[in-house]
């Protein structure tokens, strides 16, 4: 009985002893548990915050001026202010890389188009040594004009060792200066015939607007024209000699040397484009129907086969080549409606559109011969006002023109010989 006893109590005690030991456990899985998972909160703490606790005002403050966003809450940097800011470092980082290619592209492409430019030749480059083949007797020879002193001088001038005849409008002896303008016929452009008479609104080739505003007028013969001495070049010496008119004319004691222009319809265009790719002397040049390409004209006008020659012969008298060449403001003209030029200035517009001297005008309602006599009412009345340096034309000023009217049945426009010459390249024996 006894030892009954004694072996339950033995039992009840190591009941009890295990009893404690599955408690101590337990209690110790708990508290790794607790120290696996972090202190209370932890884990939503983390997905809101970022980095430790600030606790101060002063990290407070310095985490505001770095521009982060602060849970005062929990008194922490916000992890969405630092992930946003972090992503705004890398697109700056990423904005200035690209800013740094962006630079060296440039400057590599600034550095190849220098090395172009210091290769590629001027035009007056190549006409500095270059020696032409072509030389054209004037096959019908003509007498000079003689037109009303009242509106024209004589006032021959000297080019190379050509003394080549010119007509200049008379000095009003008012001693003022005065702008002036060389005018270069179409169609035969080294002779002049009855430049002088007013024709049709639609084909006055006398631009005598100009005139009528008060703006001096040139009329030049070139080389080889009427009763001139040497041959024609075709657009290679003439350039030469209109440049020497121009010396002559700005040294009138009442043209202002400042402010001379150069304008010149069809073939007369042309030849203008050539003088203002060759040199910067005009305040600005007026090139009405011009053609890119000198052998658009056909051997009805140049009187040799361009095929026989040597291909440089043609390039230094096509001006379509030569448009970055141009340092002077300069105005591509052309009437919308047929006959003209237009094909061809739209082509050298194209080439040019980011030459900052070259305007391109193409004008609506008028054709190949009208738009000498818009053009001129409009640029002749900004002409006498400009300085030289202000000189703007534009298609809307020579749309708003109201239509001009009809000249007299007995009016006659004869401005070159053969007048007939002056047709468009476009119409022109190809």
């Amino acid at each position: 009985m006894l030892s009954s006893r004694y072996e339950w109590r033995s039992l009840s005690r190591l009941i009890a002893f295990a009893l404690g030991g599955v408690m101590v456990v337990w209690m110790l899985w708990g508290m790794v548990g607790r120290m696996q998972r972090g202190a209370p909160g932890a884990e939503r703490d983390q997905a809101v915050c970022y980095g430790n606790k600030l606790g101060t005002a002063a990290a407070r403050e310095k985490a505001i001026d770095q521009g982060y966003a602060i849970d005062r809450s929990l008194d922490c940097i916000s992890r969405a202010s630092y992930v946003a800011m972090q992503a705004r470092e890398e697109a700056q980082k990423a904005e200035q890389r690209r800013r740094t290619i962006d630079e060296e592209l440039a400057a590599r492409r600034e550095a190849e188009r220098a090395a172009q430019a210091s290769e590629r030749q001027t035009l007056s480059d190549v006409r500095r040594t270059f020696i032409t083949q072509v030389h054209v007797a004037n096959p019908q020879p003509q007498p000079l004009p003689k037109p009303p002193r009242t509106l024209y001088e004589r006032s021959d001038y000297t080019s190379g060792p050509y003394t080549l005849a010119a007509y200049v409008t008379p000095s009003p002896r008012d001693r003022v200066l005065h702008p002036a303008i060389i005018w270069l016929t179409g169609g035969d452009s080294n002779t002049l015939g009855d430049f002088w008479v007013h024709g049709p609104a639609g084909n006055d080739q006398s631009a005598q607007a100009f005139r009528d505003a008060g703006v001096v007028m040139m009329f030049p013969t070139l080389r080889g024209g009427n009763t001139n001495p040497g041959q024609r070049e075709l657009g290679l010496g003439e350039v030469d000699d209109v440049i020497a008119a121009a010396e002559h004319l700005a040294k009138l004691p009442y043209v202002d040397p400042r402010r001379i222009y150069l304008g010149g319809h069809s073939t007369g265009g042309t030849l203008a484009l050539l003088v203002a790719q060759s040199t910067p002397r005009f305040a600005a040049v007026l090139a009405l129907g011009p053609v890119g390409e000198m052998g658009d004209y056909g051997p009805s006008y140049a009187r040799v086969d361009w095929r026989s020659l040597p291909p440089q012969e043609l390039a230094v008298r096509s001006p379509g080549r030569w448009l970055d060449s141009i340092r002077s403001p300069t105005y591509l003209i052309e009437g919308q409606k047929p006959p003209g030029n237009l094909s061809s200035l739209t082509s050298m517009c194209q080439k040019a559109q980011a030459h900052p001297m070259v305007r391109c005008l193409s004008v609506p309602g008028h054709d190949h011969y009208s738009v000498v006599s818009a053009v001129a009412r409009v640029a002749a009345a900004q002409i006498v006002v400009s300085t030289g340096e202000d000189f703007d034309l534009r298609v809307d000023q020579l749309t708003a023109l109201p239509a001009p009217a009809p000249a007299p049945a007995t009016a006659t426009a004869t401005a070159t010989a053969p007048a007939a010459s002056a047709t468009p390249a476009a119409d022109a024996e190809r």
